[in-house]
């Protein structure tokens, strides 16, 4: 049985993974600041799984707090989600950005070091290769991250490269993934942004619920087809499952040191294919409005998936009206979060 360090393990994506992997086996310790989550993601892990993983309250900046863990606990791998993500909040705190996520990360990297734990799958992100020159967008695709949040997931990404070449023992995969949304199927767990919701999936839960009036669409002058922005938007059980794919190749014994692979559905929609969706799937009105562009947002962009499928055996198999009627199952169960 391996024990993996999820960090960030209670935070969206993080949860999600740590069911999946609590589901087949695993023993997960999960590393997180609980600055964007809340702990009783636990107690919705373990009603699901029958399992508890282990929550250690720290962040990965610590390194007095990453040694304690990793010699507390017969650490295997690593899976790194602990960060902080929203592209308008690093225009106006790039400082923040790259102490969390670079700074963040190198500690953590020199923690496993010392731990002789040298298998990693990082979560970076689809904004390192800002605004494409088109889509789908392979792995191939030039950086040019528009934000510093983007830039920073570039910056780990170097850094985990070189690190692999100047280590054999090192095994990294790197998954840029592109615009997580969904719920788990049970209702039982889902997105709860502190605050008001900068990405578009659980604010529109939020406006079907009540609790804003109207949806904020963020630029209708696109070069698109309905003039909104176009994403390639996955569901999180199938982003969950990507990096369990992911971990399951690392540990192989032909495994490369370094793996790169985008996690999309190779397929793109607008936010008002979403909004439109979203009301039809679930018999719910979306009042919204146009408003101005955000600062550091493109177009479009959708992935091609097809390297993960080939290399990983993955593939996103949940349509959007799955990720519509999931977010909308989570949010009418748990209409104020996990503090409900």
């Amino acid at each position: 049985m391996q024990k993996i360090l999820i960090t960030g393990g209670t935070g969206f994506i993080g949860s999600h993974t740590v069911v999946q992997l609590e589901s087949i086996g695993y023993e997960c310790v999960i590393l997180d600041s609980l600055a964007n989550s809340r702990p009783a993601v636990v107690d919705r892990i373990t009603k699901i799984t029958g399992k508890t993983p282990v929550l250690v309250e720290g962040d990965v900046r610590d390194r007095a707090c990453l040694d304690a863990v990793f010699a507390a606990h017969d650490i295997d791998s690593v899976i790194h989600f602990a960060g902080l993500k929203a592209v308008a909040e690093s225009i106006r705190e790039p400082l923040r950005y790259y102490d969390c996520n670079v700074s963040g990360t190198i500690t953590l990297l020199s923690a496993m070091a010392k731990a002789n734990v040298k298998t990693i799958v990082f979560s970076s992100s689809a904004t390192v290769y800002g605004e494409p020159d088109f889509s789908p967008i392979p792995e191939s695709a030039p950086f040019r991250p528009a934000s510093p949040y983007g830039k920073s997931k570039a910056m780990v990404e170097s850094i985990l490269t070189d690190l692999t070449v100047s280590d054999p023992a090192w095994r990294v995969a790197l998954l840029r993934y592109f615009n997580p949304v969904g719920a788990h199927p049970s209702g039982m767990m889902g997105e709860d942004p502190a605050g008001i919701p900068n990405n578009l999936m659980p604010f529109v839960c939020q406006v079907a619920s009540g609790r804003h009036k109207t949806l904020n669409i963020f630029g209708n002058d696109y070069p698109t087809a309905d003039g909104t922005a176009e994403r390639d938007y996955i569901h999180v059980m199938d982003l969950a499952e990507g990096h369990l794919a992911a971990l399951h190749y690392l540990v192989r014994s032909d495994a490369p040191r370094l793996t790169i692979a985008n996690l999309g559905t190779s397929r793109g929609h607008s936010v008002l294919d979403v909004v439109t969706t979203f009301a039809r799937v679930n018999n719910t009105p979306i009042p919204y409005q146009f408003v101005a562009r955000r600062p550091g947002d493109v177009p479009a962009y959708w992935a091609d998936a097809t390297r993960a499928e080939q290399t990983l055996g993955w593939k996103a198999t949940r349509s959007l009206e799955d990720m519509c009627r999931d977010s909308w199952n989570w949010q009418t169960q748990n209409p104020t979060g996990y503090i409900g």
